[in-house]
């Protein structure tokens, strides 16, 4: 493979780590000096690489790099020496002087700290999961700005805005004690809750972004499974939801990129290794006696990997979705409510029920609307059809959308 081929990959998986570990050795304040470490130790690489070719091990080469240039920095930086190391001295951060550690243990350890600063309840969740995306994922700003359907310019300016608060805050990149794990574990679920959703429920048509977004999201979670400190049932539990859905990811889409209804997938592309690990997780989850919106968002997600169309399916996933209506209300979990309604008790009663939501700003809405009153009031379906197709925001929403209305005209 050529040094042009191999770089992004490593980027994607060593820049992370190398600025995770540069700052838990020198202090969250010092985020920009890790990333421009990290960064120049890659231009160093594409330089290098370039004329003498890939090295043998090209990851032990570039964590080489960057340990001369954070040593460097150090050295020449007296500031830091004579000003800032005492005060890190007193919060008990990791002597400057001590080897810079690029073990594979100590990369874990300074990530998990590391996931922990930025999902501090001090910054908005939309700026947890963009700072996640960059510091965490690697994501480039062209990258994070896709994801978010906006531009680099905005990304830049709020993530600039949450890292000077976590600054401001005095953010310290440690693991929350026993006492507040709970409590600290909250936000840090939610910003890997909502980049998945990022990556799965996004109408951005780049499929591989999307799947990426989908697949950081369970390493993320799995390195919170993998420490005795953050195994709770409820990270188990969003872990075997993202697992069941990620299994069906494949049969979403068409070669098209058009959206497949649920009844249509092809359960021959489900992925079975996945389902199978989302079984696990979902069983480990059962300990504790704390009910989350993971837990029954991933017992709804495990009956939909359940092939057979029976009426207990549909129950089941009816009853789950009563308790977490119960335990979180969302317009959106009401409106999918409505379709495992239609398959346990019949579409009349779930016209009736998806009526009541009237969520009339939701192409959703009117299309799901759309499906139910098909063999019952064909005008009415024609009609719902339309107005879903009105509101559709991406093209290849209104193709289907409008493939279902060309199907009245026949």
């Amino acid at each position: 493979m050529q040094s042009s081929e191999i770089l992004p990959h490593l980027f994607r998986n060593e820049y992370t780590k190398i600025v995770s570990v540069l700052c838990k050795h020198i202090g969250f304040e010092r985020l920009e000096t890790a990333e421009e470490i990290a960064s120049e130790t890659f231009l160093t690489a594409a330089e290098t690489w370039g004329i003498k070719g890939t090295p043998q091990n090209p990851t032990a080469w570039l964590y080489a790099v960057a340990k001369n240039k954070a040593k460097n920095y150090l050295q020449k930086n007296s500031v830091f020496q004579n000003k800032i190391l005492p005060e890190l001295t007193k919060s008990q951060q990791e002597p400057t002087g001590s080897e810079i550690d690029l073990s594979p243990e100590n990369i874990y350890d300074s990530q998990l700290r590391m996931m922990f600063a930025v999902c501090h309840p001090s910054i908005s969740s939309e700026a947890q999961v963009g700072l996640s995306l960059r510091i965490l994922c690697g994501f480039g700003i062209e990258e994070i700005a896709d994801a978010f359907l906006t531009n680099k310019e905005t990304i830049n300016k709020r993530l600039f805005r949450a890292k000077e608060k976590l600054r401001e805050e005095k953010i310290a990149i440690q693991l929350p004690g026993a006492e507040e794990i709970e409590d600290r574990l909250d936000p840090v679920l939610s910003t890997i809750y909502l980049l998945f959703n990022e990556g799965y429920y996004s109408i951005s048509q780049n499929k591989t972004l999307r799947k990426d977004l989908c697949l950081e999201a369970i390493r993320l979670c799995s390195m919170l499974v993998e420490n005795k400190i953050t195994d709770k049932p409820q990270v188990y539990a969003l872990l075997a939801l993202m697992c069941f859905h990620t299994s069906r990811f494949e049969a979403r889409q068409d070669e098209n990129g058009e959206q497949i209804l649920y009844q249509d997938q092809d359960t021959d592309l489900w992925n079975h290794d996945l389902i199978v690990k989302g079984e696990i997780f979902l069983n480990k989850a059962a300990s504790g006696i704390r009910l989350t919106k993971y837990h029954l968002e991933a017992g709804i997600a495990y009956w939909h990997t359940r092939k057979e169309d029976t009426k207990e399916k549909w129950e089941n996933i009816l009853q789950l979705y009563n308790r977490l209506l119960q335990l979180q209300y969302s317009p959106i979990a009401a409106l999918n409510r409505t379709y495992a309604l239609s398959k346990a008790n019949g579409k009349e009663e779930a016209i009736l029920e998806a009526e009541k939501l009237n969520l009339k700003d939701n192409h959703f809405y009117f299309a799901l609307l759309g499906e139910l009153y098909l063999d019952i009031n064909r005008f009415k379906s024609e009609e719902n059809f339309r107005k879903a197709l009105s509101l559709a925001k991406t093209s290849h929403d209104k193709i289907s959308i409008q493939k279902k209305i060309d199907q009245f005209s026949k």
